[in-house]
């Protein structure tokens, strides 16, 4: 059995593994595909969620880079009982080490999950966005 600190690293080194490969797939096949209500295509972010801070990659890449640093510090402080949170902090730092590798080795993040009504998105926000929903929802119930 995984103990909660294994738990964190191994859902963490799961979603960057994700995130990366599946934006490989993205940037290799490099071609649209319309699915009707979603669409996949490449598109090279180098800016942060929503298309904010475009051309700040150096600036994103250093508060990626510090968030991580944070995350990985403070996750060996959260309550033992509480093991969904060392899932959900897991989740949350695979994340930003999946969009910190786009930014540190291309200079951009590559998105390619796209809705049409929504800004294109991959995994990596997918994980963020999420496992920060549940670390809200959960502080919330205290």
């Amino acid at each position: 059995m995984v103990n909660r600190h294994g738990l964190f690293w191994l859902i963490a080194v799961g979603v960057v593994l994700l995130d990366q490969l599946t934006k490989y797939l993205a940037a290799v096949t490099d071609s649209a595909l319309d699915l009707t209500l979603l669409q996949i295509h490449l598109v090279k972010n180098t800016g942060a969620g929503f298309g904010i801070l475009q051309n700040y990659t150096g600036v994103l890449t250093i508060i990626s880079l510090l968030v991580a640093i944070i995350v990985i510090y403070h996750h060996t402080k959260l309550a033992a009982d509480k093991k969904i949170l060392f899932v959900l902090w897991g989740i949350f730092l695979g994340g930003v080490i999946g969009n910190l590798i786009d930014r540190l080795f291309l200079g951009y993040v590559i998105d390619f999950i796209d809705f049409g009504f929504w800004p294109a998105f991959n995994v990596a926000d997918t994980a963020i966005t999420l496992s920060v929903i549940g670390i809200i929802l959960i502080s919330w119930k205290k």
